[in-house]
Parts: C-alpha cells; structure tokens; sequence
C-alpha cells in the first residue's frame, strides 16, 4: 500500500493554521499529549500546534468532542499506538493494524506512531498460552531480535495508509549478550526500512539512569534526519532507579537531552507527554514554554525529515531478507521466559539481573492495579482499603492474559472463588458485578464460579 495516501506535507500543515512561523522547529511544531482529563486545558492551551492521542482509546466511528474541535481549528492530531508489539516474536495482528489504520483516517493524521517494544508474548510460536504485560518492555538488541523487528516494521507499513514512525522506549532491565547499541539497533532499522524514529529524550534519560547508556553516544549513533518528531516527560528516581512515570515535572536532566538533540538537528515536531497526576493548565503552560526555550538555543541548519515521503529507501538486500521463522522461534521463547518471570513468578532467566527484575514486576503489578481501578472503578469500591493489596497478591501469579478488562474480571473470580471478598454485602455485591459483566464469554473455572455465584445471590 502507498505511503503517500492521505500523507499531509509540511506546506499543508502550515496552510491548516498549524506551525511554520519564526523559530517553528519544523513541520509539526510544538503539541501536548491529549487525554480526556485534561481536554479542556488543551483546547485552552495556547500555541498548541498538534496533539497526540493513544489509539487504542480512540473509537473512529465515536471520536471525542475535543479532538474534533481541536481539528477543526487546523489542530493536527496523531494516533499513537501502544499495544501492537512491533518488537514481539508474532507478526503484528491485521486486526490491530487494521484498526490502527481506520484511527488515522478518522482523525485525518499525516503519520502513525509506535513502539519498538514487545507487549505479549507466548502463544502458538512456544505452544504455551499468551501472557500480556499490560507495558512497553523491551527488545534485545540482537541480530535475531532485528531482523524479526524489521520484517515485523514492514509489514506495518504495507497495511497502513499514513508513514509509521517508531518509538525508543524506557527501560529497567538489560537483556544478556546484547550486539548492538541503541544508537546502532536503531541506525540498522532504518537503513532496513526506511522507518522514521519517534525519539523519546526523556527514555534515553531512563536507560543513561538505570542501564549506564549515554544519550549523547545514542544520539551521535542514531540517523537524527529519520527523526518524525520527539517526546519529552516527566519521570522520578527512586532508590537508584528512574521511573518514567509520565505523572511528574520535566526535569532538567530531560532538557539537558533535549537541548543535546537540538544541538544535531531541528527535529520537526516536539510533543509533552503527561498521562497522570494532572497539574494546572498554568503549569503544563509553563513546561511548554521551557521546552520552547530549550529549542531555541544554537543548533544546526539541517532538519529532519518532512512528513511525507521515507526517511530513506530501504536497499534492495533488506527486501529480499531470508526467512525470519527461525529467529522468531528462539526470540519467542526467550521473550516467554522474561514474561514469565515477571508475571506469573518463574524463575528469572539466565544472565537477568534478579534484583532488577524484581523491581520491573512490581512496577508492572502495580500499572496492573492502578489501571484496573480506572477500568473497573467498581472493584476498588466494594473492596475498599483493601483492594491494592488483594490485587497485588492475586498478580504475583495471576499473569495478565487479555486486555485490562478481561484482568478486572479475571480478578473479581479469583476472589469470588476464595470466598472473598469476607463481608457477605461485599462478596454478594462483587458476585453481582461480575455476573453482570461476565457475558457470554465463559470463565476459565465456569462450573464452580457459576454455582457460588448462585448460592451467594440466593442468599440475598
């Protein structure tokens, strides 16, 4: 499929109201992550030249109010996915891509962002059932993970009607026996595909934290002219390690990145991230307007890419790859056995730094906990104080296996099915909940939940 579909050039951009003036860094300009908490301050933002939104919370036939008050005031919005797992052992799902690609078109977006993450894994590829992270968790920088990745990129870009542009991501853990840097992992994907880079600053401030990477290296490494547009947040450190939380200030590490990028090239497009913790719109206001002052510092005539059009051609060898099964198989079972261990309590697999991986489980119990609450509000209620600590307790070895529902679900069983919650009201109030929710879809333990589910409402 063409890359040129629907693909809005730097020209028209400007021509729709968006960026181009003095001192524009480029085609898209400066933009906010939009979330539905924060709409209002968006819309009332100003200087907001484009706003990026998580995809996968964007219905096309149903788009919010805001975005569409947004784009009719020439506000360009970008779909950003996260759950398509372009770095996992599997070729990516049609299905995903497919509604990937209806976003874009709803949302009239000249580009489609993702991550160079893996999200699952499991599956037919190791006969074993499919685990789900519910996070961005990341790829080994190995010839094998590479071509994989690569052929996985392809495919993605042949299904979707807009340029793709991939994400660095932030990370806790170390894969064994890596063969490349960053710099380099992400230099040999776009020599291959063509790709352009979405370029978070505030991940390569993560890794230089918790895995000794210097963002200056990665950044003389990486091709700076496939650059699509750039991210910026918020993180803490804690106890040596640095959480990308997306929920905090942007610190001046994170500017100091920035300002490093600035330095090598003018990147099109600079965007704020923020998915929690919500400040002011005088403060977001005023972390816009330092990000606008770190770009204005010296740096070089030469810009990154436009949006349309490949960063490069990729060359003729990497279209005429050899098979990739092999190297699928082995990164499917070592992608298995880290899951595993971070969410259903296997042993941490040779080379792992255990400490750390005990460091990234917990994180991921606790997103686990945190974003149920949000999907399932319900559950915190009835359960009260106590929900965290049943939820965390149930995570050690209850393993993510669908969507962020489906674990709301899979939750409120297992407790229906320990004779929990202890309050009758409570339990019978839960046993309501998920009879009303569960559907047709038939529970992993049927027989026995839908008889104690009968005898607690019988007792009401």
């Amino acid at each position: 499929m063409s890359h040129t579909t629907h693909v809005v050039n730097a020209g028209e951009l400007r021509n729709a109201g968006g960026p181009g003036g003095p001192g524009d860094p480029g085609a898209l300009g400066i933009g906010i992550g939009w979330r539905p908490e924060i709409a209002e301050a968006v819309e009332a933002l100003p200087g907001i030249d484009w706003v990026e939104a998580v995809a996968e919370n964007v219905c096309a036939g149903h788009l919010p109010d805001s975005l569409v008050r947004l784009r009719a005031r020439g506000v360009t919005v970008i779909p950003h996915g996260v759950s398509l797992g372009l770095g996992g052992a599997a070729r990516p799902d049609a299905k995903r891509l497919a509604d990937l690609a209806e976003r874009a078109g709803a949302l009239g977006s000249p580009l489609i962002t993702e991550h160079i993450a893996f999200v699952r894994a499991g599956g037919p590829l190791t006969a074993s059932p499919t685990l789900e992270a519910g996070h961005l968790l990341p790829v080994p920088r190995t010839k094998d993970a590479l071509r994989v990745l690569c052929e996985n990129v392809r495919i993605a870009q042949d299904s979707l009607p807009v340029p793709l542009a991939v994400e660095n991501i932030a990370a806790l853990i170390n894969w064994p026996d890596e063969e490349m840097t960053e710099g380099q992992f992400l230099a040999e994907l776009v020599e291959r595909t063509g790709v352009r880079l979405l370029i978070d600053v505030a991940n390569l401030h993560t890794n230089h934290v918790n895995r000794g990477e210097d963002p200056a290296t990665a950044l003389d490494q990486l091709p700076v002219e496939a650059i699509a547009y750039v991210h910026v947040a918020g993180g803490v450190e804690r106890d040596g390690v640095w959480h990308d939380t997306h929920a905090h200030p942007v610190s001046a590490p994170v500017l100091d990145v920035l300002a490093e990028l600035r330095s090598r090239v003018s990147p099109p497009g600079v965007l704020l991230e923020r998915d929690d913790n919500f400040p002011p719109t005088a403060e977001l206001a005023a972390e816009l307007d330092t990000i606008r002052a770190t770009l204005a510092g010296p740096g070089p005539e030469r810009t990154s890419t436009t949006l349309s059009g490949r960063a490069v051609e990729p060359s003729e060898a990497s279209r005429t790859a050899s098979p990739t099964d092999p190297a699928r198989e082995r990164l499917a079972l070592a992608q298995t056995a880290l899951l595993s261990a971070l969410v259903a309590g296997t042993p941490a697999p040779e080379g792992f730094d255990s400490r750390r991986l005990g460091v990234q489980s917990r994180a991921l119990a606790g997103k686990r906990a945190e974003v149920v609450a949000k999907v399932a509000p319900d559950i915190p209620r009835i359960l009260g104080a106590g929900y965290r600590a049943a939820f965390l307790a149930y995570a050690k070895s209850g393993p993510m296996r669908g969507g962020y529902r489906r674990d709301a679900l899979d939750f409120a069983e297992h407790l229906l099915i320990s004779d929990r919650p202890e309050d009758a009201v409570a339990r019978r109030e839960l046993t309501q909940w998920w009879r009303d929710r569960s559907g047709a879809r038939p529970p992993r333990r049927a027989t026995r939940i839908v008889r104690a589910a009968r005898s607690v409402l019988a007792g009401r």
